[in-house]
């Protein structure tokens, strides 16, 4: 029950700054076309856990409580993409590219497409 509630508070830390620095770069932008927020939040995240997880790999100053807390919580709540590369990067690093290219293809083609899926929740 601990672990969960470790990720919990990850993820509130995580959501609220996802809020907070997404709203700032959108709004910064200027832009009603273009998802600016999200794409700094996505790009942030993907370089925090790059940087982190070599951290965590070369020098093992993690514990796992602290795994729990930063990779999956925290960053799970700022982004879920920020994973995702993670995950495909380690792939690629183990020889595994068609698992690498895969994980690709599966999580764009088919997430796009559960999204146009999605059935509207009124009916307009």
């Amino acid at each position: 029950m601990l672990n969960v509630f470790i990720v919990g508070l990850g993820g509130f830390i995580g959501s609220a700054l996802r809020y907070l620095i997404g709203g700032w770069a959108q709004s910064l932008s200027k832009s009603l076309d273009f998802p600016y927020g999200t794409l700094t939040v996505d790009l942030i995240g993907c370089f925090v856990i790059g940087f982190l997880g070599e951290l965590a790999e070369a020098c093992g100053i993690f514990t796992s409580e602290t795994r729990l807390l930063v990779f999956i919580g925290l960053l799970g709540g700022f982004t879920t993409f920020s994973s995702f590369g993670n995950d495909t990067l380690d792939l690629a690093r183990s020889g595994q590219m068609f698992n690498a290219l895969t994980n690709v293809a599966v999580n764009v083609i088919f997430g796009l497409l559960l999204v146009w899926l999605a059935p509207p929740c009124c009916a307009a």
